[in-house]
């Protein structure tokens, strides 16, 4: 009886958790399903997530609606085996042994619809791309 490889697990880490981060765990939970084990953070969480993201996600049918925007602690990014950072730079916590990738992505905050279509479409094209490496 063989052990079952361990899941990969990845963080998606921005600085309000409201906008990039959550439609790039959205994505990646939505096209891998249990087969990544999927988290997301911000070093100064907001209150919600953006509407306009939610609306955005809402267009290519993930729904996002009920997520929160949650604090990033020293202990999901040493639980994550890739931790991906969307413009927050230095205040993400780097440790030995994880893949850090840093996406430099536009802010969607304060950004209408219109304008966080193509910031989706980019992270999932990335998403895509992530799930071809993690599966290699």
């Amino acid at each position: 009886m063989s052990t079952p490889t361990p899941r990969p697990s990845v963080l998606f880490v921005c600085v309000h958790n409201a906008g990039r981060s959550q439609m790039a765990a959205a994505f990646l939970t939505h096209l891998a399903g249990d087969k990544v084990e999927v988290r997301s953070a911000g070093s100064a969480p907001a209150d919600t997530v953006n509407p306009a993201v939610v609306e955005a996600m809402k267009e290519v049918g993930v729904d996002i609606s009920a997520e929160t925007p949650k604090v990033l602690t020293v202990e999901a990014v040493q639980a994550s085996d890739v931790v991906i950072t969307m413009g927050c730079g230095d205040t993400c916590p780097v440790f030995p042994g994880k893949r850090y990738l840093d996406w430099q992505l536009d802010d969607p905050a304060g950004q209408g619809v219109a304008s966080v279509r193509p910031i989706r479409d980019e992270i999932e094209q990335r998403i895509r791309g992530l799930l071809v490496e993690l599966d290699g």
